[in-house]
């Protein structure tokens, strides 16, 4: 059972109470630009999407999809950088949007971003010791100059830098993958209870991607790190992940352990990415949609049913009619298909029951 926590080294109700809540939860989130729901300007970027990381279990896992499939969407709710139109997102049990005062920075210090560029990240006026050194101050994490000075370098070492070669450079006269790497170390001070990792080596060189990625794995198994990783490569995601989200459109069409999602997908649309990865045969096709068993039906632009319709090779007249439901296809694997309606139909509310694991993948 754990502990309650405290405030100032008084056990509170309110902080017993949030012990036993979930990190994070999405309920029912939907966010949408440009208008309202209806409007025909807008554009729905998550589509009541629930979603609930427990925080407790040190697991990676990965949002995967194409662009517009609404991964980073997800990801800046998940950080409080933007509000839902409709829906609520819950931070220990409390409402993200109500949040002030000591709770927001304490949900500021336990959710920790690593952004996808690591050029905008630093100033080019500033040493690279700045991004370290104001969240050090900002949230009061050493006592003393040597305190911040330890505090810089271990978080500099778990990430595989020295400290003598990174301290006191300014980002110039570091390569991208350091940079990138200084800003997971920076994550790392926070001692977070979640990173949220949106795209954090697409902008890197192919040769960095294996430092980062296992800077980013070590954190996860040694610091018992929780990471959300956001990705359209379904390689990297495969590699690192324990479980894996797939997205479409806003919705989330797949879930489960990532062994099962990638050598069995049972959703058309995951089976499409997993077929679009180039193999090292000239030889093979690839990039080529699956034939399927679907009916002939005219899917209007304006219909309610699947997103993945107007794509899909197994299309069938109730997929225009009706948006499906989640349903269980083993006993960690779920996919938003009409195909598999034979199965056990899960609610949304419980697809995150598939993404816990008692150990990370090794």
């Amino acid at each position: 059972m754990a502990k309650p926590t405290t405030d100032q080294g008084v056990t509170t109700a309110a902080g017993s109470a949030r012990t036993h809540a979930p990190l994070i939860e999405l309920r029912n989130v939907t966010k949408v630009y440009g208008g309202r729901v209806l409007s025909r300007n807008a554009t729905v970027a998550l589509d009541d999407v629930s979603l609930t990381v427990a925080g407790d279990t040190p697991q990676i896992i990965s949002v995967v999809g194409e662009s517009g499939s609404g991964k980073t969407t997800l990801a800046s709710l998940l950080m409080g950088f933007i509000s839902p139109t409709s829906g609520t997102i819950l931070y220990q049990g409390s409402d993200v949007a109500s949040l002030g005062g000591a709770r927001m920075r304490e949900f500021r210090r336990d959710v920790q971003a690593v952004f996808q560029d690591p050029f905008s990240v630093f100033n080019p006026f500033y040493r690279v010791d700045h991004v370290l050194t104001v969240p050090i101050a900002k949230f009061r994490l050493a006592k003393s100059r040597a305190d911040r000075h330890d505090l810089m370098v271990s978080a500099l070492e778990t990430v595989g830098l020295r400290a003598d070669e990174t301290l006191g450079r300014y980002p110039h006269q570091l390569s991208g993958g350091q940079r990138q790497r200084v800003t997971v170390a920076r994550a790392l001070m926070m001692r977070p209870k979640l990173i949220v990792a949106d795209e954090p080596v697409s902008m890197v060189d192919a040769s960095l991607r294996a430092t980062i990625l296992e800077s980013l794995r070590t954190v996860n198994q040694t610091l018992k790190v929780p990471i959300l990783y956001i990705t359209h490569d379904l390689g990297t995601a495969y590699h690192v992940s324990d479980h894996i989200l797939v997205m479409y459109r806003g919705t989330i069409v797949e879930a489960g352990d990532v062994e099962s999602v990638i050598s069995a997908p049972k959703h058309p649309y995951t089976q499409l990415l997993i077929d679009s990865i180039p193999w090292p045969d000239p030889q093979r096709p690839w990039g080529q949609e699956r034939t399927g068993r679907g009916e002939k039906v005219t899917v209007p632009e304006d219909h309610h049913g699947c997103r993945f319709a107007d794509r899909c090779p197994a299309v069938m007249a109730r997929c225009v009619e009706n948006a499906p439901p989640p349903y269980l296809t083993g006993p960690d694997h779920a996919a938003t298909c009409f195909l598999h309606a034979e199965q056990p139909a899960l609610p949304k509310e419980r697809l995150s029951e598939l993404l816990t694991v008692s150990a990370p993948k090794s």
